[in-house]
């Protein structure tokens, strides 16, 4: 890891108002389409609070982790227990790759040059807004996978989303959750909930990965800007998912894919 991973600090003189607000507001357009915002939070922590590359993934990975255990709850009312449960072995076929990628992919993340680790984020931040488009507002149907075919996918799959989540500090429901429907033909509200149990023991097993860094002591020193933008991050996903569907998909959805390469390119030039 480099020294300037460790050292570089964000303006003391940042508002924990706007960290709240910027919070909120990412959180707002992503709960409108579904997500918790983390792709988009990213880009805001190194633009505009002057993180660097590795303190604002393991920011934004702490935050992730808030807003998605707190959204366990609404998704509980949302679809029965039995549906979960029901399958499980999609979450058991998953995690079998994605917690080797989410620990693969912080180890990679804390061993590259702040100049390498931006770059890859710009790349990141493409991908996503690519997925968005095409699960928003493509057309796809199921693959015809079954026994050790779709197990293999399953953990091929996993393992990828694992290192993308904890390359951005993401939970990584934006690719868990068309990757369910695709290969396992689920229903979209029960892929959700999947989506929730596979990325909260992914994200943790990244989280301690990143624990044995040196800028995980970036938690500490930026305990109350953590606070102000997590709360902001999960009232806004809170009312972005109550409005769900008042923008249509096919304004808001272009709309946050340019603004991922916008920032893309922002990170790409840090």
């Amino acid at each position: 890891m480099t020294a300037d991973a460790c050292t570089a600090q964000p303006a003391r003189s940042q508002s924990l108002l706007l960290a709240a607000a910027s919070g909120g507001a990412i959180g707002l357009l992503g709960g409108m389409i579904g997500l918790g915002g983390a792709e988009f939070r990213l880009p805001l922590l190194i633009g505009v609070f002057g993180f660097v590359a590795l303190q604002a993934v393991i920011l934004n990975k702490a935050m992730s982790l808030v807003v998605v255990t707190a959204a366990l709850p609404a998704r509980l009312l949302g679809v029965s227990y039995d549906q979960v449960t029901a399958e499980w072995l999609v979450v058991v076929n998953l995690l079998v790759g994605s917690l080797v990628g989410a620990w693969a992919g912080a180890t990679w993340a804390t061993r590259m040059a702040s100049a390498t680790l931006y770059r890859v984020l710009a790349v990141l931040l493409v991908l996503i807004a690519g997925v968005l488009l095409v699960t928003h507002l493509g057309d796809f149907a199921p693959l015809a996978l079954d026994g050790s075919a779709l197990f293999a996918a399953g953990v091929v799959a996993g393992a990828g989303i694992g290192v993308v989540a904890a390359l951005m500090g993401v939970a990584g429901g934006e690719l868990l959750i068309p990757t369910i429907v695709l290969l396992y033909a689920v229903d979209v509200k029960v892929a959700g909930s999947l989506s929730l149990a596979v990325s909260l023991p992914t994200m943790l097993v990244a989280f301690a990965r990143y624990s044995r860094d040196q800028s995980f002591a970036i938690l500490a020193a930026s305990k109350t800007f953590l606070v102000a933008m997590a709360l902001g991050s999960v009232l806004g996903t809170v009312a972005g998912g109550l409005l769900l569907g008042v923008v249509p998909e096919v304004v808001l959805v272009p709309l946050l894919a340019a603004l991922l390469v916008i920032s893309s390119v922002k990170v790409w030039q840090h």
